[in-house]
């Protein structure tokens, strides 16, 4: 162990309280120990930030912290949490995914939050080019755009752009162990598995979410025809240049 990447070794000390502050129920705290779990999800929060500029000691004295806060309330038996062994959390597999992810709802949310479950979460980004060849419409926000609230998920390890020509190619970059799909999204599980070993990526578990979130604004069309509903302005399903938005 003593050979391994500090940054590898810092970021599996953030997935660990990260994973710990998950799994806490505050209602179950009495009033003031309430507080030292927002602390220790502050101190995370910064933990992280530091991690992205690249300030390692700084991001390790903020986790530090994090994580004694929540071992006082261990150790005073107000909470039953086992910390995970380091070597599990870095063997923690990639988990991919990707979209067009044009408006973040509950539906999106819920997916990073089940792919982060199974490992750290890399996202591929369509290119705007590429979502209107898919989605028949121009996209809503552009990609830049998109990228960077997908970068700002907490659940989200690393996002990229995808490929405007080959959309294979961001895949074989990251190289992933598992690719989550979204249950409702056009790609074939074994097609895309077999295209992915001629190419040379081979062993990739690619499974499927098996439900969406079906409560409130859970769809980028829900959301598009609700705004144009409230504003009173166009028709159900067109925007107001006459783009189709039902897809």
């Amino acid at each position: 162990m003593t050979n391994i990447d500090p940054w590898k070794r810092l970021e599996a000390y953030i997935a660990n309280v990260e994973n710990a502050l998950e799994k806490i129920d505050t209602n179950s705290l009495p009033g003031n120990f309430k507080r030292v779990v927002e602390m220790a999800k502050l101190y995370l929060s910064d933990s992280k930030y530091y991690f992205e500029k690249k300030d390692l000691f700084t991001s390790l004295a903020c986790i530090a912290y994090a994580e004694g806060l929540i071992d006082s309330l261990r150790h005073a038996g107000l909470l039953d949490i086992e910390w995970e062994p380091l070597s599990k959390l870095l063997e923690r597999p990639k988990v991919l995914l990707a979209g067009g992810f044009e408006i973040i709802h509950p539906g999106h949310l819920y997916l990073f939050r089940k792919a982060w479950e199974k490992g750290r979460v890399y996202v591929i980004v369509a290119r705007d080019k590429n979502f209107e060849k898919f989605k028949k419409r121009k996209p809503v926000i552009p990609e830049k755009q998109r990228l960077e609230v997908v970068k700002s998920i907490k659940w989200v390890h690393e996002a990229v752009l995808g490929d405007e020509e080959d959309y294979l190619k961001p895949v074989l970059e990251i190289k992933p162990n598992i690719i989550l799909l979204g249950p409702d999204q056009w790609i074939d599980e074994g097609k895309l598995k077999k295209q992915l070993e001629d190419r040379g990526l081979k062993g990739v578990v690619i499974t499927r979410l098996a439900k969406r979130v079906n409560k409130g604004l859970y769809s980028v069309t829900r959301i598009i025809e609700e705004i144009l509903r409230s504003h009173g302005c166009c028709k159900q399903g067109k925007t107001s240049g006459g783009r189709d938005t039902s897809q």
